[in-house]
């Protein structure tokens, strides 16, 4: 039986992994032993999160602290991963803007959709040559429950997630048949600084998950694509949501929106 290791190592790479979801997915895979690229903006938590990696489990890890804001930073990681046998990539990198769509900064709008969007269409169109040569690996997009139905209040951000969830049905349909896993990873609330980023108190969220839970769940069901929903209770919620009349589906999730922010 082939090991996870053989499947989808020797070598990951791992973007936003300095916290939150991509940091959980950097130590588990660095648990199952796979070598890591790290990609993220913040260089100190990036080197303080090697040292860990590297004392607990041995693995080989490196880093290049980018901001994938920028479109220089994929040519970055093109160049750091050539000739490297990467067996996985998880395009974890992202941000959310909430609120009224007319309130939001248009050049933090750009931002988020190179950072959103951009990256895990590069990154993926970058690895696929290679992961098609191996005949095995595959690639894991964090995208959100959001990008399942339009959002009001979250207007910019679930139109970047829809796209992330349509890349990753895509690219399942044309790898999959030929031994690469795809997983657009659809996790809801999570237990992680993103909140505040966006202006939501996080006392107003029921049911959040782990970084760790999440980030595990999806190595555990990343065969399983193409789209995964994260948690029980949240896939029962967007259930009764997408069964719903849209238009009532979506001015409830606008009302849910605007009880969280502070």
């Amino acid at each position: 039986m082939t090991t996870f290791s053989e499947r989808y190592g020797p070598v990951a790479v791992v973007t936003g992994a300095s916290s939150g979801i991509g940091r959980a997915f950097a130590e588990l895979l660095a648990a199952k032993g796979l070598n890591l690229i790290l990609v993220a903006r913040r260089e100190d938590r990036l080197n303080t999160l090697v040292e860990s990696l590297t004392e607990k489990h041995g693995v080989e890890v490196e880093t290049l602290a980018l901001d994938l804001a920028s479109p220089s930073a994929i040519n970055r990681i093109a160049q750091a991963t050539e000739g490297k046998d990467i067996g996985l990539l998880v395009s974890n990198a992202g941000f959310g803007l909430k609120g009224p769509h007319e309130d939001n900064d248009p050049e933090m709008m750009t931002d988020m959709l190179q950072v959103n969007c951009q990256a895990p269409l590069q990154l993926s169109h970058r690895l696929i040559p290679h992961l098609k040569s191996r005949g095995r690996g595959g690639i894991i997009i964090t995208s959100s429950v959001e990008g399942l139905m339009g959002v009001p209040n979250s207007a910019a951000y679930a139109a970047s997630k829809a796209f992330t969830n349509s890349l990753g049905e895509s690219l399942w349909g044309e790898l999959s048949p030929l031994g690469i896993d795809v997983l657009a990873l659809c996790p809801g609330s999570t237990d992680t600084e993103a909140h505040e980023k966006q202006g939501i108190d996080r006392s107003t969220l029921e049911g959040m998950m782990s970084s760790e839970e999440v980030a595990g769940l999806a190595l555990d069901r990343l065969s399983d694509g193409p789209i995964y929903i994260a948690g029980e209770q949240n896939r029962a919620m967007f259930d009764v949501l997408l069964e719903m009349p849209r238009r009532d589906a979506l001015l409830a999730m606008g009302e849910n929106i605007l009880k969280a922010l502070k």
